[in-house]
């Protein structure tokens, strides 16, 4: 048999057109599955429960007063954690990527240790750290302190691996032009680096955000859950459900899962915007 042209030609641009629409049909429909099966239905579930006891039920839950403290407690813990990890691990991202040292690959997988660390235990070593006995001097039990660095350890990594691979890829031509002109370290810094570095910044500091004002593991322990002190929103549900309110706890943990969507959208949002400029301007 011989083969032909025609056998060996590409198929009519109507028929690959039909071919990947089906293609990309199938996956669109299988990601849409898996993200409804594993993200969509968990929610609605907890939206269902939330709504057992009606608007009156939900809102009562969300404003009792244990409820506010809570979130008070929560909300201004989980900021200046994000504040601080967004500095600190732009820091260790630089360092990571910019500068050799001894140890700096042993480093760089220490990094992602509180991924793969259970919660719980993260919790006992920040006991075993700060805890009665401390063999530091710090006694932080029970104290916004210890939940404060805590939730640090835990939500490093999303800062410094959000940054980390836009240092990489970052053009140091740029800077070392702006230093030829005669910039500073600070300026070439403020006017060229962090520009480019705002979007990923943005991005790990929301992921940051958001992990802390969910996390219960890591501060069960070292936190001891007083109310109004350091009793955080997700310990407040635990205590709900243990009185067999799991209605409350529903209400609660919607009002979290807000918060984070909210803040990781707006910040997505800006950092979008910031990218956009920042393709603009060069």
């Amino acid at each position: 048999m011989t083969i032909t042209e025609t056998d060996t030609a590409p198929p009519p641009p109507v028929a690959a057109r039909a071919v990947h629409r089906g293609g990309l049909s199938l996956r669109v429909g299988a990601a849409t599955l898996w993200l409804s099966v594993i993200v969509l239905l968990p929610l609605a579930a907890i939206l269902w429960q939330s709504a057992k006891g009606g608007w009156s039920g939900f809102w009562a839950a969300i404003t009792s007063n244990a409820a506010l403290e809570s979130f008070r407690v929560t909300l201004t813990i989980s900021f200046g954690v994000a504040l601080v990890n967004a500095v600190f691990g732009l820091l260790v991202a630089w360092v990571l990527t910019r500068d050799d040292f001894p140890g700096k690959r042993i480093v760089d997988a220490v990094i992602d240790l509180p991924f793969a660390l259970p919660t719980i235990v993260a919790s006992l070593v920040m006991l075993a750290l700060y805890g009665p006995g401390s063999p530091v001097g710090l006694h932080w039990q029970h104290t916004r302190w210890g939940i404060g660095v805590a939730l640090l350890f835990v939500t490093l990594p999303f800062v410094v691996r959000s940054v980390q691979p836009v240092l990489i890829e970052l053009d140091t031509e740029v800077e070392q032009a702006a230093a030829s002109l005669g910039a500073n370290g600070r300026i070439i810094f403020v006017k060229v680096i962090l520009p480019a570095l705002l979007p990923s910044l943005l991005s790990g500091a929301g992921l940051a955000f958001s992990r802390a004002i969910g996390e219960y593991g890591s501060v069960v322990l070292i936190g001891g859950a007083i109310p109004g002190e350091t009793e955080v929103s997700s310990q407040w549900i635990r205590t709900l459900i243990e009185n067999d309110d799991r209605t409350g706890a529903a209400a609660i943990s919607i009002v979290l899962l807000s918060l984070s969507f909210a803040v990781l959208f707006v910040l997505r949002l800006l950092g979008s915007r910031a990218a956009r400029r920042e393709e603009l301007s060069s």
